[in-house]
């Protein structure tokens, strides 16, 4: 007999080779019928694999994250079996599940795939679904494995299996097909019951630009009808709330293929936007103890080489930038920190000088590949709200919630009431991504935890995430389409004031290492404000929207009181512009209310009698007359309810 433990803490008894669904049948017939996957002792395994020692077991449904990770790798299957049976000769590379549906890169040969033929794909694929094929893995040696593509003449899986080892290589079946793959199936293709093939595009085998161009079909499935239905609904509110397209309509920001990929140009109404962000944040940070500093655009290569930057992004990243003199080399910033712990290294300091807080709007450029490109969401030239502070071990705990608190205040003055904390660890089988040793990780991560815990955040922990220097606490956020954006990150690091030598005298007269905090509560301010474009649909808080209120005359009679009007609001620093053109009034409330400006101040003879103006408010429509000292306490009174000053 083996024992089963299951996250409920209950224990349960069954015979050797008892699977993951007699242990879901255990529990009922009904639960038994949505259960999709499951994890023993933290290794992903399908529903039918024989459980033979004690051990933890978590069961998922089409509900969790983990459910429909298998749901949608296991469609990707159903589409290669598809497109193999339509496309003969074509060569199947990896198909893995991602955020909303998965995809399959194809090597199609001389054949075209266009979305003209995803019906036809669809078609296929339900078919094969119907036939409710179980899923079976099955383990294989590498000249096993090695033989078979080679006789299919597929070198891109003979190209992954030379780089696996025997013991470690397993094939998934279904029906007459099989799959290169380390599992993570549902039942049976009947589960599936509605598919959508999405887009097509161009990948580069392996991500690298010198390999060959592969065809990648995305595709997302349902266990319902009515949840594609849904789906697409959302999609298509999704497709009006795109900040691509919102920013364009606001005129907050541009591309230009001559300045380059994934570079912003801020234009002016986007310019302030961002402009009063970052008082809005300056004021808080002021309020807390920060000190503002600015570095440069680029750094000696050797600066990023101390720091470990250039050993872990280097090679994708830009590259070095050569100077007339011989052997000299510079990098675009790619982290402002490294430059940071040198404004530290400027001064000596005592442990009564700590914490050290420096803060800086600072500019920063990756190199991230053209196909990862995609609005202000991932782009090569980007601004962080960065932050770095440099305390006692003893301070450590007190900053760490301090910042926190920080990062709270601005989610809830930019309305994110939706976010998970995800605390982010090491991988401890894959040490060598990371840089210091166990000690000082034990140490960083436990603090994290100890105040995510304290704070009563709402968390998960995701192994692997860390970043290369020490863990961190990041602050995810859904945009329309629910994909998740990690915007606010708080990051613990005792590695890089070991690397920069960075030193404060203690109490005992001797020298000390700081510990260094790393935090974004904006994230990027690019990445922030499509999100928040998105959350919003435009609809910004009164107190951060580009033009809070526009006066609306309905002739050129009233130009001389639109002024007056104008000029009132200014004094009270409500935001303000004035349309005079010769339109209908009807024109000009339909085109206020395109361009989403909060309040339309509408005039004519009555009202420049009276000294009033008529109100409408965005999406609501005509609230009433009234004076214009009237009209800016409304104004004032909305702004304070969201716009409040941060408390330390």
């Amino acid at each position: 007999m083996i024992k089963i433990s299951l996250p409920d803490g209950t224990i349960k008894e069954f015979e050797s080779g008892a699977t993951p669904m007699d242990v879901a049948k255990s529990i009922s017939e009904g639960f038994a019928r949505n259960v999709v996957s499951a994890k023993f002792n933290d290794t992903v395994v399908e529903a039918s694999t024989p459980l033979n020692t004690d051990g933890s077991l978590i069961l998922y449904t089409w509900k969790d994250k983990e459910g429909k990770k298998a749901f949608w790798h296991s469609t990707s299957h159903v589409m290669a079996q598809a497109i193999e049976q339509l496309y003969p000769g074509s060569k199947l590379t990896i198909g893995p599940a991602i955020e909303n549906g998965f995809y399959y890169d194809v090597d199609f040969g001389e054949q075209k795939i266009s979305e003209n033929d995803f019906k036809e794909i669809e078609d296929k694929m339900l078919e094969i679904a119907r036939e409710k094929h179980e899923f079976s893995m099955r383990s294989s040696t590498k000249a096993e494995a090695l033989s078979y593509y080679k006789e299919q003449n597929n070198l891109f899986k003979v190209e992954l299996i030379e780089n696996l080892e025997d013991g470690t290589i397993t094939f998934c079946d279904h029906d007459t097909f099989t799959d290169l793959c380390r599992g993570g199936h549902i039942p049976n293709t009947g589960i599936i019951k509605a598919v959508k093939l999405m887009s097509v595009a161009g990948a580069y085998w392996r991500g690298d630009e010198k390999n060959p161009q592969l065809t990648r079909v995305y595709g997302v499935s349902f266990p319902k009808q009515k949840d594609l239905k849904e789906y697409l609904e959302l999609l298509e509110e999704a497709k009006k709330r795109d900040h691509r397209k919102l920013g364009k309509e606001l005129q907050l920001f541009t591309f230009s293929q001559k300045v380059g990929q994934g570079l912003p140009l801020w234009l002016p109404k986007g310019a302030a936007l961002r402009e009063r962000l970052e008082n809005f944040l300056k004021a808080a940070q002021k309020k807390a103890g920060y000190e503002m500093v600015i570095t440069p655009h680029i750094g000696q290569k050797e600066l990023y080489v101390t720091s470990g930057h250039y050993e872990k992004y280097g090679a994708d990243s830009f590259q070095p930038i050569l100077t007339p003199n011989e052997g000299e080399e510079f990098l675009l910033k790619p982290m402002n920190c490294p430059h940071h712990c040198e404004i530290y290294n400027s001064a000596p300091w005592s442990y009564k000088d700590l914490p050290k807080r420096f803060a800086e709007f600072g500019t920063v450029y990756r190199y991230e590949q053209s196909g990862e490109l995609h609005g202000l969401t991932r782009v090569r030239g980007f601004t962080q709200d960065d932050a770095h502070i440099f305390c006692t071990p003893n301070q450590l705990d007190s900053e760490f919630k301090k910042v926190i608190d920080l990062t709270l205040y601005v989610f809830e003055s930019l309305g994110f009431d939706e976010f998970t904390a995800q605390v982010s660890l090491r991988d401890p089988e894959n040490k060598e991504k990371y840089i210091g040793n166990d000690d000082v990780w034990e140490k960083a991560e436990n603090a994290i935890l100890s105040a995510a815990k304290e704070k009563g955040l709402n968390y998960v922990v995701e192994t692997g995430e860390a970043a290369f220097y020490g863990p961190k606490l990041d602050f995810m956020v859904k945009d329309a389409l629910g994909r998740s954006w990690q915007l606010g990150t708080i990051q613990v690091d005792y590695n890089l004031p070991e690397r920069f030598e960075l030193t404060y005298k203690g109490s005992d007269n001797e020298m000390h290492r700081p510990v260094m905090i790393h935090r974004a509560p904006f994230g990027s301010m690019e990445r922030f404000v499509a999100v928040l474009l998105e959350n919003t649909g435009g609809n910004f808080p009164l107190w951060l929207t580009p033009e809070q209120a526009i006066v609306l005359s309905l002739s050129e009679k009233y130009e001389k009181y639109s002024q007056k009007v104008l000029d009132l609001l200014e004094n009270d620093e409500i935001r303000a512009v004035s349309d005079d053109r010769s339109e209908t009034i009807g024109k000009k409330i339909r085109d206020a209310e395109m361009s989403k400006v909060p309040y339309m101040l509408i005039i004519g003879e009555q009202e420049e009698k009276d000294g009033t103006v008529s109100v409408r408010r965005h999406g609501e429509g005509d609230i009433g007359t009234m004076l214009i000292e009237d009209f800016t306490k409304l104004v004032n009174n909305e702004i304070k309810k969201t716009h409040k000053a941060f408390e330390v």
